[in-house]
């Protein structure tokens, strides 16, 4: 009898995950592929030749489209979104780790929006900025609402963070003559950095692939997501399809630095 026989449902996890593999992957695979279609190439398979061209053609002046000035914005408002909810975050994670009137209601409040349809969030903040007098834009409207986005996430993150964080090394270190500030600066925020870059990659990435809460609240100037989708109507040429290629694996270059610094700071952290 073979002791090592695996069991019926490791072979039911196993299909299911290679589905979503396929799923999750499939459709990026095929867009890479057409992207390197000949300068004769359409939309979809055969590939009629192989280049770069569509790739350079990124790079020139488009009759539709503006990559350059989306990809900038979307890029800005990422970084936005993701200083403000990483030190929201933390502020907020150690603000309930004291107990205070409120904190229960207070904390459902802060995550409220996660149950509400973006698009609700998207209009609603849309038409509090034209009742105001305001002109919506991807900086102060849509910045707003990708907060209601990523901030739940992070300070729910933080919360768990703080839920195992034991204060016993805090005591340690004010026994040893350190102030508040030391305490927080020396042995907090090293044990909490790299959750705390978790956060800020997440805060980044919700932000910049966010659509539905930009499309009512980005103004005269679209970001990435809205610009391809508004290419997706009246491009017909394979240069849609370098867009997507060249944005996903600037996704991917942005996971991989972020986790080479997480590395980097958890084995800085070892050797120490």
């Amino acid at each position: 009898m073979n002791s090592d026989k695996r069991p019926r449902e490791f072979y039911v996890l196993a299909a299911f995950f290679a589905l979503f593999v396929l799923f999750l992957y499939g459709p990026l695979s095929a867009i890479l592929i057409l992207s390197f279609q000949g300068p004769n190439g359409g939309l979809t398979f055969p590939l009629n030749g192989m280049s770069f061209h569509w790739f350079g053609n990124l790079f020139e002046q488009q009759a539709v489209g503006d990559f350059g000035g989306s990809f900038r914005r979307s890029f800005a408002l990422g970084i936005m979104v993701m200083v403000v909810t990483v030190v929201v975050s933390l502020l907020a994670g150690l603000a309930f780790r004291r107990k205070f009137v409120g904190a229960t209601a207070l904390f459902y409040f802060s995550v409220a929006s996660l149950v509400v349809p973006s698009i609700i969030i998207s209009l609603g903040i849309g038409v509090l900025f034209s009742q105001l007098g305001l002109q919506p834009a991807w900086y102060s409207s849509a910045f707003g609402a990708h907060l209601t986005w990523t901030l739940p996430f992070g300070v729910l993150i933080m919360f768990a963070i703080f839920n195992r964080f034991s204060p016993a090394y805090e005591e340690a270190a004010r026994d040893l003559g350190a102030t508040s500030w030391q305490t927080f600066r020396y042995v907090v925020l090293p044990m909490i950095a790299p959750p705390l870059i978790g956060v800020g990659l997440f805060g980044f990435t919700l932000s910049y692939d966010e659509f539905a809460r930009t499309l009512m609240t980005s103004g005269t100037y679209n970001t990435l997501p809205l610009e391809i989708y508004g290419m997706t109507t009246n491009v017909t040429t394979p240069v849609l399809y370098a867009l997507g290629t060249v944005t996903t694996l600037f996704s991917f270059l942005v996971i991989a630095g972020t986790l080479g610094l997480i590395i980097a700071m958890n084995r800085r952290r070892g050797r120490a």
